[in-house]
Parts: C-alpha cells; sequence; structure tokens
C-alpha cells in the first residue's frame, strides 16, 4: 500500500524523506527542550533554524557537474538566498502556528 498526504496523492521517497526529515528536527527540537527545562525555547528554535539553514545550503551549492536545468534559480548565492526565504515562507504559512490568538493583527468579536 501506498503512502499517502491527505490520503489523496501517493508520495513518492522524497515526500516521505522531507516528511521523517521535518518530523525528526520537530523531535530534536522537543529533546532538547525536555534536557533543558530552564532553557530558551527561542535559542533552541534558533539554532535549530541555523543548522538546517546551513544544511540546506551545503545541500543546493552548485559545483562543476552542476545540471542548469536542476539548478535552475539556485547558480547564485543571492538567487539561493531568494529560494530558501520563499521555501521558509512556504513552511510557515502551512504552519498550524503561524497565528495565534495573542497576535496583534488576530480579529477580535
Amino acid at each position: 500500500m501506498l503512502l499517502t498526504d491527505s490520503g489523496i496523492n501517493p508520495m513518492n521517497d522524497n515526500d516521505i524523506l522531507f516528511d521523517d526529515a521535518a518530523d525528526q528536527v520537530v523531535d530534536l527540537g522537543n529533546q532538547i527542550a525536555d534536557a533543558n527545562p530552564e532553557g530558551d525555547l527561542w535559542a533552541i528554535a534558533d539554532g535549530l533554524i541555523a543548522g538546517a539553514v546551513h544544511f540546506w545550503l551545503y545541500a543546493h551549492l552548485p559545483d562543476d557537474q552542476a545540471d542548469e536545468e536542476e539548478m535552475e534559480g539556485l547558480m547564485t548565492a543571492s538567487a539561493r538566498i531568494d529560494a530558501l526565504v520563499g521555501l521558509l515562507r512556504e513552511s510557515a504559512i502551512d504552519s498550524e502556528y503561524l497565528h495565534s490568538p495573542h497576535d496583534l493583527d488576530a480579529g477580535r468579536a
């Protein structure tokens, strides 16, 4: 049986890797927080983001073997930053934690 995302589309190996990596980062953050109950959650989260950014940049470095079609939009440092910012924005928008009733722009009835 194929795994599906929301029961509609079969998930490919890259989708499964993506979900597994994301789940493991959340698990790691929870482990660090549990091991450091007095620790600042923001520091933990910022460290996880910093590590993820470094790994993402490393994984997306073009080299002399780079396939220009595959690397389209990623062949300059500025383009890679733009792609990364777009990915971060998309991940944030998709997150159930983006909105809070305590946001300054939260509607009040």
